[in-house]
Parts: structure tokens; C-alpha cells; sequence
């Protein structure tokens, strides 16, 4: 049974009530650390039960302690390598035997490597798009029937879904436009994603499964920090808002497009970069490219 209350009427339009995910149940893959770890936190404070999973027990056991302590929601921790078709599947069971619905599911976990187009390896191709595309898709795949269950727990009107369970995929405007760094799998697999998110919408939203994407331009992560390191501030001045990505930035859009709020969108994808994207890239040091 659903723990979630809804709103009706004016009361429905209190800030409290639009955005709300009380209650709700969700899963964001390499919520450990950066980007996934922003998203757990926003979810947590806004007392869901929150899953997440990284590589390292340790790093992802921390995290679950850190965010369950600020009170409200919970986090909860379940170490897992989805490189690893064996790991999604421990992981999706896991999950099932605590909890019989899913309401959210956050597509974040994912990798990069950066080389030379004339070296860049095989093996690294293979890696990133498993991880950024295929384990995207799995998981999604696996966490169906929880998902679905989200969906009925959320009630429905006719033939309607009163309050859909929601894909959230995390992708990047390298999926949206020619980088001007040497990630070719990266921004393959982002774009990649960005299409299997709208696939997943025009099948899923019939069940009460709504798919988007964030398309995440900087923000302070593992991921990025070599770049901003080195090029912090030329990125900052090459977007219209002139700064990074803070955590309360994309909280929020996961917040929207998981509440009642963002109830009815279902297959787009949103820029979240500032402006940079409009622009066009910086162009590259390399006058080659």
C-alpha cells in the first residue's frame, strides 16, 4: 500500500504539495558520489526512501549514512558494479525484497575516458557505452514490474495515471552538440541515451511510466574535475549565467520532474547548463578539430 497522500484542490497548488515526493520510493544508480549523490540528497531531504548503488562499498555504505542522518528520508545502500549483468539483477532483487514498488528510477551511473581519436581504445568504447547505454537500459528493464507497481500505488482516473512512476535518465549536452574535448564514447553514449529515454516514453507512458532526460552541462564531480581544474573559469564565462552547476540545481529539476509538478511531461529532455548550450561548445585548443 501506498504511503504517498495527495492533494486536492487549492491545496494542491501549495509548494509543499506540487513538488512533493513524500513517501516515495527510489533508486539512483551511482548515487554515491557527484551528480547521483546531489539527487539522493535532494530526495532524502524531501523524505523519500532512497536506494543507491556505486562500485565501492564503503564510498556508497558512507553516503547512506551521511544522507539518512539529515533526517526526514532515508538512504539506504546496496554496492553494486553494473558492469556486471549479475550485479543489476542482484541489485533489482535486493530491492524487491524490501520494497514491492519503485516510484523513481535515476539512470545516473556512468564513466568517461578521454583520448586522442587515433588512440582511443577499443576496450575503452566497449566500456563506457555498457555502462552509459546498455546498463541504462537493463536496469530500466529489470526494475519494470516494481516500476509498474509504482505506477498503481499511484492510482488512476479513468485511463489515466493519476501520479506516474518516473524515468529519470542523467545524460549531458555532449549528447546535444560536438564537444570540444576528445570523449567520443562519452558523447556517443550520452546521445544515445538521450534517444533510448525517448523511446522508453513512447512506450512506457501508456503503464504510467514517464522517461526524461537532464542533460547536465558542469557541475563539481570526479567526472569533471580535471576539466575544471584547468578550464573553471573559461567555462564559466562561455555561458549566459556565468557559473557552474550547484547540487540544489539539479535536486531540483529531479525534484519537479518526479512530483506532481512534472506529473505530465514524459519525453524531454532538459538542458541543464546554464545557457552554454545555446551558444554553442568552446571551441578547442587543438585548431585541428
Amino acid at each position: 500500500m501506498s504511503r504517498i497522500r495527495r492533494e486536492t484542490g487549492a491545496d494542491a497548488f501549495a509548494v509543499e504539495n506540487l513538488f512533493a515526493v513524500k513517501g516515495k520510493v527510489a533508486l539512483v544508480s551511482g548515487g554515491s558520489r557527484g551528480v547521483g549523490k546531489m539527487i539522493a540528497t535532494g530526495l532524502v531531504r524531501n523524505c523519500a526512501k532512497v536506494y543507491i548503488c556505486s562500485r565501492t562499498k564503503a564510498e556508497c555504505d558512507a553516503t547512506a549514512r551521511e544522507l539518512t542522518a539529515l533526517g526526514r528520508g532515508r538512504c539506504m545502500s546496496i554496492p553494486a558494479d553494473l558492469q556486471q549483468l549479475s550485479e543489476v539483477e542482484r541489485l533489482v532483487n535486493e530491492i524487491s525484497s524490501h520494497d514491492d514498488a519503485l516510484h523513481i528510477l535515476v539512470n545516473n551511473a556512468g564513466a568517461t575516458w578521454v583520448a586522442e581519436l587515433d588512440e582511443f581504445p577499443d576496450a575503452a568504447f566497449t566500456k563506457i557505452m555498457t555502462l552509459n547505454v546498455q546498463r541504462a537500459f537493463t536496469l530500466t528493464q529489470k526494475c519494470l514490474p516494481l516500476l509498474r507497481a509504482g505506477a498503481l500505488q499511484g492510482g488512476r482516473a479513468g485511463d489515466a495515471y493519476v501520479d506516474p512512476a518516473r524515468i529519470v535518465n542523467i545524460g549531458s549536452v555532449e549528447g546535444e552538440a560536438v564537444p570540444p574535448r576528445h570523449t567520443y564514447a562519452y558523447a556517443a553514449s550520452k546521445a544515445a541515451l538521450h534517444h533510448l529515454s525517448r523511446h522508453f516514453a513512447s512506450r512506457l507512458g501508456w503503464e504510467g511510466i514517464t522517461s526524461n532526460t537532464i542533460a547536465c552541462g558542469p557541475f563539481h564531480s570526479k567526472m569533471m574535475a580535471q576539466i575544471l581544474r584547468t578550464q573553471g573559469e573559461e567555462i564559466k564565462r562561455s555561458r549566459p549565467l556565468q557559473r557552474i552547476g550547484e547540487p540544489e540545481d539539479v535536486a531540483g529539476t529531479v525534484l519537479f520532474l518526479c512530483s506532481r509538478a512534472g506529473a505530465f511531461v514524459n519525453g524531454a529532455t532538459i538542458a541543464l547548463d546554464g545557457g552554454g548550450l545555446v551558444l554553442g561548445p568552446i571551441p578547442h585548443r587543438d585548431s585541428r578539430l
